[in-house]
């Protein structure tokens, strides 16, 4: 019976400086087959890859499993009885077609995660796939649903940790890789699940709030002149239950004394209502064709100014100027804010008054309890109009 093996192909370097691995079958004759795969002499024992490979587990997984594949067509064709009356040209053309079959039927993650990637709109949420489809590039670019087993996702997440990746940005990357592979489940593309025994870890994040007197601190102090609007615009921010950046720009008009938007990270209607706080700062900063102007003076580019927002409150604080060019040496009183503060602060003050965890969690757009007993819920938009009330009066009788 013909037999099959691997050879490395030494007789020309690819461009990386790697060596073709190729199917060496004796039948009648030498019957060589490229495959996808190459390696160097050091990291290439004769019939598998060696420790010096990078994630070279992964990729004896898949290396066994071609020639398996191979194998098996051998012995069918034998069993059958056409192996000694078929040619070595015939052999190859029926192996070289199978192997084509095969990797159709089974497509690389990348073409995958790719196809997942168009189904998506929302920007951030395009950038954050094609992001983690960058990092397995580098990592492993010919994985498959069948070679990413939880030994693979292991070493995936030690190869980001070691490249200097922190803890929850690797389980970003984990779980948008978890979110294809169930996708992948639901159309039919593959059964297998490696998370089912990989936990993906998540470190607990710093508080990103304010107190009480470190807002109004923020709201009263008398800085920059550039500052001010800054100072305003985080201010509307918290008076608006922590709204977001893209969904505030993105509002035209009040309607009825409320602002109502389609949230754009999760796609439920909003609706706050306008507090004559919030509307002393809108109409200061008031758009043409939007409620702000910021859509307007950016053309669009709403994120540049959300970046020179956090720059400009991390600077807010006292300074002199020293030296021959008049370098400004500052005492910056929240050095690490960002906009995203207003949120967390408008939380942590309404928990301190002691409204209820589940009105808190309805006003910032959270599950209340699970995802399927929400649907149920149709929360009473007073209570959170009367907590934000609430917090805003708190904010506004508090004393430095």
């Amino acid at each position: 019976m013909a037999t099959v093996n691997f050879y490395l192909d030494t007789r020309r370097p690819k461009k990386d400086g790697k060596f073709p691995i190729k199917l060496n079958i004796r039948h009648n004759g030498q019957i060589l087959i490229g495959t996808e795969y190459s390696a160097t002499p050091n990291t290439w024992t004769g019939s598998e890859y060696n420790k010096l490979e990078q994630n070279y587990k992964t990729k004896n997984v898949a290396v066994r499993s071609l020639i398996n594949k191979v194998e098996k067509c051998i012995l069918g064709l034998d069993e059958s009885g056409k192996l000694k009356g078929i040619g070595d040209k015939a052999l190859k053309e029926q192996i070289e077609r199978l192997l084509k079959n095969n990797s159709n039927n089974e497509r690389n993650f990348i073409s995958y995660i790719d196809e997942f990637i168009a189904t998506k709109s929302k920007k951030n949420t395009i950038e954050s796939y094609t992001g983690t489809k960058n990092k397995i590039m580098a990592f492993d670019a010919s994985c498959a649903f069948d070679t990413m087993t939880k030994k693979w996702l292991e070493s995936f997440e030690k190869w980001m940790g070691d490249s200097g990746m922190k803890v929850n940005t690797r389980s970003i990357h984990l779980r948008n890789i978890r979110a294809v592979f169930n996708y992948a489940i639901d159309n039919e593309e593959t059964e297998l699940y490696p998370f089912r025994k990989f936990s993906i870890k998540k470190e607990e994040t710093r508080k990103r709030s304010l107190k009480p007197d470190q807002l109004v601190l923020l709201r009263d102090f008398s800085g920059e002149e550039y500052q001010k609007e800054y100072q305003d615009i985080f201010m509307l921010m918290f008076y608006l239950i922590g709204i977001n950046g893209i969904d505030l720009f993105n509002v035209k008009k009040i309607r009825d004394g409320r602002i109502e938007y389609k949230r754009e990270k999760t796609g439920r209607l909003y609706s706050i209502k306008v507090e004559p706080e919030a509307e002393e700062i809108i109409n200061r900063y008031k758009g043409d064709d939007y409620l702000l102007k910021v859509m307007e003076q950016t053309n669009g580019n709403y994120r540049n100014y959300m970046v020179a927002l956090s720059r400009g409150l991390q600077k807010l604080g006292d300074f002199e100027r020293k030296g021959l060019g008049g370098k400004k040496i500052r005492e910056p009183l929240f050095p690490e804010i960002t906009s995203y503060w207003a949120r967390h602060t408008w939380a942590t003050i309404a928990a301190l008054l002691d409204v209820p965890k589940e009105t808190i969690s309805a006003a910032l757009g959270h599950e209340i309890g699970s995802q399927v007993t929400s649907i149920y819920i149709d929360f009473n938009i007073a209570k959170i109009d009367e907590a934000n009330r609430k917090v805003i009066d708190y904010i506004n009788q508090y004393k430095l």
